[in-house]
């Protein structure tokens, strides 16, 4: 693993964005940060080696999910696959919809990403509400995988996230208690 990092250093709060009342957690300055980035992928990829053993597969969510989720999976020996929102894949799908605060939205994968049997790490920049992340769970078990866990960069402690992936393995690398 990498030399130790401060991630929480790295993590820019702007506030009332995107809409008022809503604090922000911005990664990029981690992205900008070679030693950040080197720290938080190899992080997120002990931490997935140590609990689950071998990673066949990780999946993530356009469009944040693909910042780290490709270089974890790197890290891991493991394949990388897309789940994007409908429309936006040229082959077969499989679909999860999920509930958002007002309404409600889908992703997709191919239906033939990810193979049965195939050992899957659920990946995300930031755990808030849980919906996404429940739909990757979704869209892995209907494709014959099982999931191993969910990794997160940042958890907001504070929403329903967890719940929402209960029975789960949740893990995440910095986790917020309030705004």
């Amino acid at each position: 693993m990498s030399a130790p990092v401060d991630l929480a250093a790295f993590v820019r709060d702007i506030p009332d964005f995107p809409k008022p009342g809503i604090v922000f957690k911005d990664i990029t300055p981690i992205m900008s940060d070679a030693a950040a980035l080197d720290h938080a992928v190899g992080a997120l990829a002990d931490h997935a080696r140590e609990t689950h053993g071998q990673v066949d597969v990780v999946i993530a969510a356009e469009a944040r999910g693909f910042l780290l989720g490709p270089a974890v999976a790197r890290e891991l020996g493991a394949g990388f696959v897309l789940a994007r929102k409908p429309g936006k894949l040229p082959w077969s799908t499989v679909r999860a919809e999920y509930q958002l605060e007002y309404g409600s939205d889908a992703l997709e994968l191919h239906d033939d990403a990810i193979t049965g049997g195939a050992r899957v790490l659920v990946h995300d920049d930031l755990l808030a509400t849980g919906g996404t992340a429940r739909a990757l769970c979704s869209l892995v078990e209907q494709s014959g995988g099982g999931v191993l866990g969910c990794s997160f960069l940042i958890e907001l402690a504070f929403l329903p996230g967890r719940a929402a992936l209960e029975g789960y393995d949740v893990h995440a690398l910095l986790a917020y208690d309030a705004e």
